[in-house]
């Protein structure tokens, strides 16, 4: 054996007095499983794509009970189906149907050509693909085909693989971890092919997530042109560790091969599996997460069934109201958490932000016209000639509003309205000007750029005009898309940054820097605002839905006198 490095905790010997006073008394005695093979074709996520599988289910199955499900990539690999009738048998894992997955291929045409090869393009990069490939098309087919009963808890499937079906396998995890809880990860890719190389620097700036992972590699591992995969397993296992994740992990001193892999894999696997049936719990994060989220706090729902929320802003009470565009309607959430309609029609109002003067100021895109509503929602045209998207109104009441450009000939721009009510256009050259907000001490004005993946800094001069124009926040964008998909924005009373992207909240320092990501309980983030009594609780708008979480940090308030934060660490 290579094994000269072996750092394995106690909990991965070879099984308590326990479990091996259950352990059949020879191998004979073992129940087997049995492994069936068949054929997958006619996807959709990967359409044209042609692959077998493997179905392992183990002698102790039961019809009336959902079984435990492990899937493994590039088929069967660490001699999985003989270790598993052990483990069952010996009762250090729960009854599993395991399902091996060969990665795609697109036939040739011809005998003239070659298959298209899809492991790549299916195990090494980043977003949800394979995942919807497993949960919505190839585990349906296998429970309607094989008519096995599985269970659909993340908590009791687990994935794994190696070396690219390993990335693969932690991404599935990453991506659905109401699907996937428990993952194996033997040599694993996490290096520069489709951005996996990405992965620990991901890991320590989001919220964790509930999994639990087990890697495995060794020193004398490839160390090629997209990467190094010994150094690159060594940073996974410290990002986790990092983060506050449940991982552990065996080094050796083996190459790019499965027989180390093979040789802990019963361990590897009891360790997943114990105190099964026990949830598997997410860790507490960065200091960074720490200083902003309360323990045991979530999203919380606060309404549903609108076509499309946008614009959440508050009023010096701390109540928040938002608009459902599409339906050209604007709503109040009282401090009770109770909805109640404000405005029945407010011309599409979309972006909207209090004032000083206790007036609700609305982007009401579908007049060209920023809207201001007394508290008895009586309006008043403020200015008119442009559709914009986003506003923040300052403490003197001066205006800010982002102009996208939305027809792609027409300028991007943002306009300001002084207190008087003069318009000007004040910065031009954005691809997609969105979100807007003001630093809390209110020197600086904050857009960001929709179409790319920069919140721009700008110094505000005396009479309104913008200076020193920087791209200075740098975000985070989905390797699902081309752009991070900046909108709406707001600061705490410390100077953070909070974004609203594609991936979700993205919380930066004054530097420029994203110090943490925070996602949403439904994608389609579009806006954020702090409310509540204490606004220490940030609402989110997200498609049709609305939701809340009380946090430790309490919003900055452009419309109420500005105030210093301290400086950042650089």
């Amino acid at each position: 054996m290579r094994l000269l490095i072996l750092i394995l905790i106690p909990l991965l010997a070879c099984g308590s007095p326990a479990s091996a006073a259950n352990a059949p008394a020879s191998q004979a005695d073992v129940p087997k499983g049995t492994v069936t093979q068949y054929t997958f074709e006619g996807s959709k996520i990967f359409p044209g794509t042609v692959r077998d599988y493997w179905v392992y289910v183990p002698k102790q199955y039961d019809p009336a009970k959902p079984a435990c499900v492990w899937i493994n990539q590039d088929g069967i690999q660490f001699n999985t189906p003989a270790v598993f009738d052990r483990l069952i048998a010996a009762k250090e894992m729960p009854i599993t149907v395991g399902i091996f997955i060969m990665h795609g291929r697109v036939k040739a045409p011809s005998d003239q050509a070659i298959d298209r090869f899809n492991r790549s393009y299916e195990y090494d990069g980043l977003g949800d693909s394979y995942a919807r490939f497993l949960l919505d098309e190839l585990l349906p087919h296998v429970v309607k085909e094989q008519k096995l009963n599985l269970s659909t808890d993340g908590n009791d499937r687990g994935i794994g693989g190696s070396s690219s079906g390993a990335i693969c396998a932690f991404n599935a995890a990453w991506e659905r971890p109401d699907a996937f809880r428990r993952v194996f990860s033997s040599i694993g890719t996490y290096v520069g092919l489709r951005g996996a190389n990405n992965f620990p620097t991901l890991i320590r700036k989001y919220e964790p997530k509930p999994l639990r992972v087990f890697l495995q590699d060794g020193s004398n591992d490839l160390n090629i042109y997209g990467g190094d995969w010994w150094m690159a397993n060594q940073e996974m296992e410290r990002a986790l560790t990092f983060a506050g994740y449940e991982v552990n992990h065996v080094w050796g001193t083996g190459g790019h091969s499965g027989q180390h892999a093979t040789e802990i894999f019963p361990d590897a696997m009891r360790w997943l599996w114990k105190d099964w049936p026990a949830p598997i719990k997410a860790g507490k994060g960065s200091p960074q997460l720490q200083e902003i989220l309360v323990p045991g706090e979530s999203w919380q729902l606060v309404g549903e069934g609108y076509k499309g929320t946008e614009g959440p802003a508050v009023n010096a009470k701390g109540e928040v109201f938002f608009d459902d565009v599409p339906d050209s309607k604007t709503y109040k959430i009282g401090l009770d958490g109770k909805i109640s309609l404000f405005v029945s029609d407010s011309k599409k109002g979309d972006g909207q932000a209090f004032g000083p003067d206790g007036r609700l100021y609305t982007v009401a895109g579908g007049a060209e016209q920023i809207i201001a509503y007394t508290p008895d929602a009586q309006p008043t045209v403020i200015a008119e000639g442009f559709r914009g998207n986003d506003i923040v109104v300052r403490h003197d009441g001066g205006i800010y509003v982002t102009h996208p450009g939305w027809t792609g000939t027409e300028p991007s721009k943002v306009w300001y309205i002084s207190p008087k009510g003069e318009k000007k256009v004040v910065d031009t050259g954005l691809k997609f000007s969105n979100g807007i907000t003001l630093s809390p001490d209110q020197s600086l004005l904050y857009v960001d750029d929709t179409k790319s993946h920069w919140v721009y800094s700008y110094q505000i001069q005396p009479d309104g005009s913008l200076a020193d124009k920087q791209r200075y926040f740098h975000l985070h964008v989905p390797d699902s898309a081309d752009d991070s998909g900046a909108d709406g924005m707001r600061c705490d009373r410390d100077g953070r940054l909070y974004v609203s992207t594609r991936l979700g909240i993205q919380v930066c320092d004054q530097a420029g820097r994203v110090n943490c990501i925070i996602p949403t309980p439904k994608t389609g983030l579009a806006n954020l605002c702090f409310g509540g009594e204490n606004f220490d609780t940030v609402f989110a708008t997200c498609g049709d839905k609305i939701y809340k979480r009380k946090l430790n940090v309490k919003g900055a308030l452009p419309f109420e006198a500005p105030i210093k934060p301290a400086p950042p660490r650089l």
